[in-house]
């Protein structure tokens, strides 16, 4: 149980650290424009990834499909923060 909680920790920890990235830039430039929802939205998106990876690291006992489906999942992450970012699919959900 102890190591499942320092996993999880680890999550929240991890999204701290990557939400706070844009968070130090905007003190420095004006070209990081982040408002509290962009916030919100990526910090769930991280944390869902976390959380998704977790479940699959408990319940699939194969380590290739492991690898893979990891793979797929962070895959989908990047092009969905990519997509909000700026628009590369052209959704109604682009950042331009």
């Amino acid at each position: 149980m102890i190591v499942q909680n320092k996993r999880l920790t680890g999550i929240f920890i991890t999204a701290a650290i990557i939400l706070f990235i844009p968070f130090i830039a905007m003190q420095f430039t004006k070209e990081v424009n982040w408002t509290l929802f962009d916030f919100i939205v990526a910090g769930v998106l991280l944390i869902a990834t976390g959380l998704m990876f977790e479940f699959v690291l408990r319940k699939v006992n194969k380590t290739r499909l492991r690898i893979v489906i990891c793979i797929a999942i962070l895959t989908t992450l990047l092009l969905i923060w990519a997509e909000l970012a700026v628009g590369i699919f052209g959704t109604v959900f682009a950042g331009t």
